[in-house]
């Protein structure tokens, strides 16, 4: 049981059940037309995800669910000042060391280049192709994390706040393949089985004088790590997936991550079915609702290519050594470019007649030209 004194098991927060959630993707994806297109990417992509996470998951369970120097909280969401970081793990010790993990899933492998850009291999094309930063999503993440930390009701020494230190690592499927570049330091990104190792390295290199001093200085109870474990759970405010009816618009609203998430009319999963067993936590705080920016447009809506000289929608897309449109009124050509949120890799897919812009990063596809047949 978690809070009793002598009693450190501490287990804070398991994932939230997305269950019902991929139910309804699979029953959109069951159907017909661009919609149901989308909901099989996103059905596709969330299950990737799911699998990763699960994995990465089960290793840190295995190694500190039951430590008397840590805090575990799994799949926790923060919205703070019209920011949102949607953390996949949440490690807290007794030093108030803070490791945010994230876990990324690959079918193939990844590639990390000497300039920093990740890639992952699709096995359908046969090449790398770009993906956003998982380091910079993780940097997001702890720059929100900070802010609430300082709503909290934090331990002190002397009178004085007791510093955080915060830690960034990604965490990739042990059967995965990691080709990293020598001149760009990967060090942060590892397999999700070398945490545990990646950990107590970091504990062996500091000096004898520097660990005396953070024992001495920051040290703090194990059910004052929990509390302030559980203070961070009140604050859980689960992405809105379940929808009244079916008819019910989708909107989006950008996350510390990076991503567009999709959010719809619904009633709140309870926070409290997520937290095992918490031990009278406080009551949460309030967070700011800052509207996110306007909706994509619909699969359905036409919305693309423009003829660079003339402005004319009519043309056909063609493909040379890329995809480009040609323009009917004056036979011009237009390069066909796209942009996204920062880091994300665009692409164009054709379907027969039918071209759609699609985001792998962010789950978003829609209808962009369809050539006359």
């Amino acid at each position: 049981m978690l809070g009793r004194k002598g009693d450190t098991c501490v287990l804070i927060k398991s994932k939230d059940d997305e269950s019902a959630f991929l139910k309804e993707l699979e029953l959109r994806a069951a159907g017909t037309g661009p919609s149901a297109k989308q909901a099989a990417s996103e059905l596709r992509i969330r299950k990737a995800g799911l699998k990763g996470e699960a994995e990465s998951a089960y290793l840190i369970d295995f190694h500190f669910e039951r430590s008397p120097n840590w805090a575990v909280i799994h799949d926790l969401r923060l919205e703070h000042r019209g920011r949102t970081a949607q953390i996949d793990h949440l490690l807290i010790n007794r030093w108030l060391d803070i490791y945010v993990l994230e876990s990324k899933h690959f079918n193939a492998g990844l590639k990390i280049t000497q300039d920093g850009e990740f890639l992952r291999w699709d096995d359908y094309r046969k090449t790398y192709t770009g993906m956003a930063s998982p380091l910079e999503q993780n940097e997001r993440h702890i720059a929100v994390l900070q802010d609430v930390t300082q709503t909290l009701e934090w331990p002190q020494r002397l009178g004085l706040r007791i510093a955080p230190t915060f830690h960034s690592l990604i965490l990739i499927a042990p059967t995965a393949r990691i080709d990293r570049a020598k001149r760009f330091d990967s060090s942060r990104v590892i397999k999700a089985d070398q945490l545990k190792k990646q950990i107590d390295k970091s504990f062996e290199t500091e000096n004898a004088f520097l660990g005396l001093l953070k024992v001495t200085a920051k040290i703090v109870s194990g059910e004052t790590v929990a509390a302030v474990a559980r203070q961070l759970v009140a604050l859980h405010r689960p992405l809105q997936r379940h929808r009244e009816r079916e008819s019910a618009p989708a909107t989006t609203r950008p996350s510390a991550n990076g991503r567009i998430e999709p959010t719809f009319a619904a009633t709140a999963t309870p926070v409290a079915a997520a937290i095992i067993q918490p031990p009278r936590p406080p009551p949460p705080m309030p967070a700011p609702s800052v509207p996110g920016p306007p909706p994509l447009p619909a699969a359905t809506q036409e919305t693309g290519v423009v003829c660079k000289a003339c402005g004319k929608r009519a043309g056909t897309i063609l493909y040379g050594k890329s995809y480009y449109f040609k323009c009917d009124a004056c036979e011009g050509n237009t390069a066909i470019r796209f942009t996204c949120q920062p880091g994300h890799k665009p692409r164009l897919r054709k379907d027969g007649s039918a071209f759609y812009r699609e985001c792998a990063d962010c789950g978003s596809s829609r209808l962009y030209h369809r050539n006359r047949t």
